[in-house]
């Protein structure tokens, strides 16, 4: 039995998490923490509110309240949605919680003593209106590199690029919009030029890293890796621990990289097993995921590594980064402000949750940005799920339940048809799980819905409603193979869509929970000839005809009722 941490990027709370959020690194990570849990493996499954910073602190302000009171709110909400969802974390938890503080505090100052940190004084802007310094979220300008007139001093959100605040041309202040000054403060740098080899050679050559997480580091490692300064001035967040560094604060990407490992700290400590984190962070067999988009890809790849590697101990080193391109909605990106997606909260008011899981892994974009359209979501909820999944889950239990008084028939010798199918659905599990494992989700959800078909088309072919009178064994030995499919889909379809397959659970009258079947149960033949199945129903209901011309005003009167922690934009 392997050992296991699954990462899910931590969203950060200043926005609502959208569909493109959701598929990026919450719906991604539970597929394959299901997955492996199904299969009997020991995980553990964390992620988490990134709540510091300058984005939470501007939001506070604007709406005049204490950071602290907005990110209780936020967090609250997130993490009732993500259980809506049938997220499985064993802990979603927070960055501004005791055991993460305490944690990022002491690792820093490992790394501070190991002589992997300096200060020196350098200058940035300052408001003088504000009597602040600017930092990061603080400040808007003009990119140097795309003329975007609002990008931030952290970074431009056109076109991707990390900036320095010091780089914007025509830079303001958010809050009150005057022109800042230059002063000089004192900040503490991680030096990164120290690991420069030792982490082009663990990310280059690098067994499981993809292609795409390889190019993207590469193009740092090209300019040569930089010091980057580790505390910031502004208030909402870890005070830094450094001598000296009395008011700064840890830069909140620095410390919520470490969240993954305080996460697991937090989850044993409660369990009363404090010590039984190091038994995956510091064992060299534990395998560590981390599901993220892909413009976080350094961060994950580069800057969590080196802090490891700093630290002086035997952490694990990542052994998979899953990383996505970016999910387009109808043609367009994401916004909040100019009404453009949809969001986590609006999709479970127009569908359940299994349809959008279902639906967003199979547009998941693992090679090139994707569009997300109505009319494919149409598509995939109708086609894919009610016509092919559920018509052959409802049409085997009925004719089961029809002619066979409900008990699942016994088996003549099987024809050639019929060992054909037997081997379908034995082979259907390895399938399926091996695109997981490969981190393909995309091709797996592809897997699971040809074996399905593959279903349909064996019961067309044998047609048991019409051969029932004339050949009555054959009837029998179909509906046992049918029936035992059945009851393979539930346990292959449970890390995709957990309630659907819950219900084909309980519809074939087994005992406990899918949630504790084994993976490898689906390809045994263990559905007993006699064993006596539910009254069936539908497991997925189709979407009206005018349902794409429709969802846009269905979506307009949706968020006007929703009721959302309030943000100032």
């Amino acid at each position: 039995m392997g050992k296991w941490v699954i990462c899910a990027a931590w969203p950060y709370v200043n926005a609502f998490p959208h569909l493109g959020t959701l598929i990026a690194c919450v719906i991604s990570p539970d597929v394959v923490a299901r997955y492996l849990r199904l299969k009997g493996e020991d995980v553990v499954f964390v992620s988490g509110s990134d709540e510091h910073g300058t984005p939470i602190e501007v939001e506070a302000r604007k709406l005049g309240i204490e950071p602290k009171k907005l990110t209780d709110e936020l967090h609250s909400y997130v993490s009732l949605l993500f259980e809506k969802f049938k997220i499985s974390y064993d802990n979603y938890t927070r960055t501004e919680n005791p055991i993460h503080i305490r944690f990022v505090q002491e690792f820093f100052m490992k790394i501070y003593e190991n002589g992997y940190i300096y200060d020196e004084n350098v200058s940035l802007p300052f408001c003088t209106k504000c009597e602040i310094f600017l930092p990061d979220r603080f400040i808007e300008g003009t990119c140097p590199y795309c003329g975007y007139e609002k990008a931030r001093g952290d970074q431009c959100d056109n076109c991707g690029r990390l900036l320095d605040p010091l780089d914007l041309i025509n830079p303001k202040c958010v809050f009150c919009g005057s022109k800042p000054t230059v002063k000089v403060t004192r900040h503490w740098f991680f030096d990164l030029t120290k690991l420069s080899e030792k982490l082009h050679n663990f990310v280059m050559n690098h067994e499981h890293f993809p292609p795409s997480v390889k190019n993207y580091c590469n193009a740092w490692f090209r300019e040569g890796l930089k010091p980057r300064a580790i505390t910031r001035d502004n208030a909402w967040g870890i005070p830094a621990p450094f001598p000296g560094a009395n008011g700064k604060t840890i830069y909140v990407w620095f410390e919520a990289l470490l969240g993954y490992l305080s996460a697991t700290l937090e989850y044993f400590t409660s369990r009363g097993e404090a010590e039984r984190w190091k038994d995956y962070w510091l064992n060299k067999d534990c395998k560590t995921v981390f599901f993220i988009g892909k413009d976080n890809i350094p961060f994950h790849a580069i800057i969590l590594p080196a802090m490891l590697m700093a630290s002086g101990e035997h952490y694990v080193l990542p052994w998979q980064i899953s990383s996505i391109e970016f999910l387009m909605f109808e043609g367009q990106a994401f916004s909040k402000s100019r009404g453009i997606g949809v969001w986590a909260d609006e999709a479970l008011e127009i569908c359940p949750p299994d349809y959008w899981r279902f639906a967003l892994i199979l547009l998941r974009p693992e090679v090139r940005d994707l569009n997300f359209t109505w009319k494919d979501f149409y598509r995939i909820v109708n086609s894919e799920l009610n016509d092919n999944i559920g018509n052959f889950i409802h049409r085997t239990l009925s004719f089961i339940y029809r002619y066979f008084g409900g008990e699942v028939p016994s088996p003549s010798k099987l024809n050639v048809e019929d060992e054909e199918f037997k081997k379908t659905v034995e082979s259907a599990p390895k399938r399926i799980g091996l695109q997981i494992e490969k981190m393909r989700l995309r091709l797996a959800a592809e897997a699971l819905l040809e074996f399905s078909s593959k279903c349909n088309q064996y019961l067309n072919l044998k047609e048991p409603w019409r051969r029932i009178k004339s050949n009555l064994e054959d009837s029998s030995t179909t509906l046992w193979l049918t029936a035992n499919a059945v009851k393979a889909l539930s346990i292959l379809m449970e890390p995709f869509m957990p309630d659907a397959s819950e219900e084909v659970w309980r519809l074939l009258g087994l005992e406990g929970s899918v949630h504790s079947a084994k993976w490898f149960e689906a390809a045994s033949f263990n559905l007993k000839p006699g064993h006596k199945i539910r009254k069936p129903k539908p497991i997925f209901k189709k979407l009206p005809i005018n349902f794409v011309e429709t969802v846009e005003k269905q979506l307009s009167e949706v968020r006007s009722k929703l009721k959302r922690p309030k943000l100032a934009k």
